[in-house]
């Protein structure tokens, strides 16, 4: 697919792409890559692996990465409940160590479907650095080594998107074996645009004024920047509450900030006198 049909299909799945992450998108499934996508929380990284998996109608396979994640968790394991049995009913030790006692964790999910899926690896700067050695021999040549069964080949080739959020470097190894984009929080036409895909039916004035006031509220010294998905759930809440207008019920519109700002120290830090100045400017 060409990266213009790359953005028309994700917009068809509510999922508006600029054309630098589009035409990363393009070379990585054309390439057959690994994409890289690094960003502040809440601007879609993982929106990216859900649109695409709904765009090519297969599997989303997720990693949520965790310090402390191991091969265990994220490769495989072997069901040892199952083998404890079979050697309580005499099975042979050879047996033991094939593949019905082999519990298959998202990495080699992904590398055994019949149909490529795409394969989000989430948050992989959570993650300690010596799990990313064990993602490069998969990275790379798509393959996992299991000792007791030999090395397990892709039957499918997965689309690979890592998301990373700036919690520590990755190594240039990681680095070096994934193409790479940085998406960032969007400007006001492509956030409007967003909201339009996402809620089609709201009113025209509300989506500007909510668009405006985020946008606004991020210049702010703010602990928790809101994101698209806060964005998108203050534009629900208002909507549901019937709002067409913000200057229509303020004490309400206050109340509704608890889908913005998600802690003591920034509700404290947009009051209702700064509220109002930010709804006066995008009315």
């Amino acid at each position: 697919m060409s990266f213009e049909s790359i953005q028309k299909s994700l917009a068809g799945q509510g999922y508006v792409a600029g054309d630098r992450l589009a035409m990363a998108l393009h070379l990585a499934d054309t390439l057959g890559r690994p994409l890289l996508l690094e960003g502040p929380a809440g601007v879609g990284k993982t929106e990216v692996a859900k649109a695409l998996a709904a765009m090519k109608n297969t599997q989303l396979i997720r990693l949520q990465c965790y310090e402390g994640l191991d091969a265990s968790h994220a490769i495989y394991e072997w069901n040892y409940q199952r083998q404890l049995l079979a050697i309580r009913a005499g099975t042979g030790e050879d047996e033991l160590f094939s593949d019905k006692y082999l519990l298959r964790r998202p990495l080699l999910e992904a590398i055994s479907a019949d149909i490529p899926p795409v394969l989000l690896i989430d948050e992989i700067d959570r993650a300690d650095e010596e799990f990313e050695a064990y993602l490069l021999e998969i990275l790379s040549d798509f393959q996992i080594t299991i000792p007791e069964l030999g090395t397990l080949k892709a039957t499918s080739r997965p689309l690979v998107i890592l998301t990373a959020n700036g919690t520590r470097d990755l190594s240039d190894a990681l680095r070096r074996r994934c193409l790479y984009a940085f998406l960032d929080y969007p400007d006001r036409e492509t956030e409007l645009a967003i909201l339009n895909a996402r809620m089609p039916g709201l009113e025209a004035k509300l989506a500007r004024q909510i668009v405006g006031v985020v946008q606004q509220i991020r210049r702010e010294d703010l602990e928790k920047v809101p994101g698209i998905a806060e964005m998108l759930d203050w534009a629900a809440a208002l909507s549901g509450l019937g709002l067409n207008d913000m200057a229509q019920d303020p004490e309400m519109l206050q109340a509704t900030l608890v889908c913005l700002l998600k802690t003591a120290a920034d509700r404290d830090a947009a009051p209702r006198q700064v509220l109002d100045a930010m709804i006066g400017k995008v009315a």
